[in-house]
């Protein structure tokens, strides 16, 4: 574990900003142009051949110029990203705020005015992304980042659990996040725009109704329920939620992914009308 005004590569360490069983994130500075960043330092891949972690270092570099170019107001920036005494990382835009699943229980919901912000502004930012190529393939909760006094939003990850996931064993858990994975992935096909429409239907929905729409303790009843269940209507939890948003969710949790909507600036386009529909207080 770095300390704090421990020099790695061209960043000096903070402080800790988090810890995972994959990376670490510090808050650092960077020596040339003194930016403060949010530096992520993954941990070691733990791979046995040296071929091995040679094609998960080029993937990773690879993968890392084509993040490097999204670019939107509603997406972390990633701004460099290189390998240091080994340990691949990541410098990305330091954003305000905290995770947005502080917002998932239900003592602490949010208005659904602001549930609809927030759902067309990630729609927006997947549409960005979506355009250039890129699937984020985790969309949830825990990788949004709000800070609602300042207005502001940023989605994270994107890619990185592709790039972990790419030389680890068979054995070990799937891609993604389970209770947010779409029924195709769970069939084996790749990501694709559509499974993070149905991620972002999980994660609406959750807002909401302060519960996901499919839940069990059993890891296999839980992938049972996702391949062949049809999610609840958010209504029959949330009575007060608005016709037009329930039908959004609807669509974004259609177990068939040709049903869902076309793409993630139709979905910005249906929740931004849902808004507007709702009276001022």
């Amino acid at each position: 574990m770095l300390s704090p005004a421990e020099i790695f590569g061209e960043y000096r360490i903070e402080r800790l900003l988090g810890a995972g069983s994959s990376a670490t994130v510090f808050l650092a500075q960077n020596l040339t142009d003194q930016r403060w960043v949010a530096l992520k330092i993954f941990a070691p891949a733990g791979l046995a051949e040296e071929a091995e972690r040679q094609e998960l270092r080029t993937r990773f570099l690879q993968e890392a110029q084509v993040l490097q170019r999204l670019r939107h107001p509603n997406i972390v920036a990633l701004h460099a990203a290189g390998e240091t005494a080994g340990q691949l990382w990541l410098a990305m835009e330091l954003a305000p705020g905290c995770p947005l699943d502080r917002y998932v229980r239900p003592s602490m919901l949010l208005p659904v005015p602001v549930v609809l912000t927030i759902g067309e502004r990630v729609a927006l930012a997947l549409a960005h992304a979506h355009a250039q190529g890129v699937v984020h393939r985790d969309i949830k909760p825990s990788n949004v980042l709000v800070a609602l006094g300042e207005a502001s939003l940023k989605l994270t990850d994107f890619g990185t659990a592709r790039l972990l996931d790419h030389c680890r064993t068979r054995t070990e858990l799937m891609m993604g996040t389970p209770a947010y994975m779409a029924p195709e992935l769970l069939a084996g096909n790749a990501a694709t725009p559509a499974s993070d429409l149905y991620a972002l239907g999980v994660m609406l929905f959750e807002l909401v109704a302060g519960k996901l729409p499919h839940s069990s303790p059993s890891m296999g009843e839980l992938l049972r329920q996702i391949a062949n269940d049809p999610a609840p209507d958010l209504r029959a939890l949330r009575p007060d939620a608005p016709q037009a948003l329930a039908q959004v969710v609807a669509g974004l949790l259609s177990l068939r992914s040709a049903q869902r909507p076309a793409s993630s600036q139709q979905v910005a386009q249906a929740l931004a009308a849902a808004r507007a529909q709702i009276a001022p207080s």
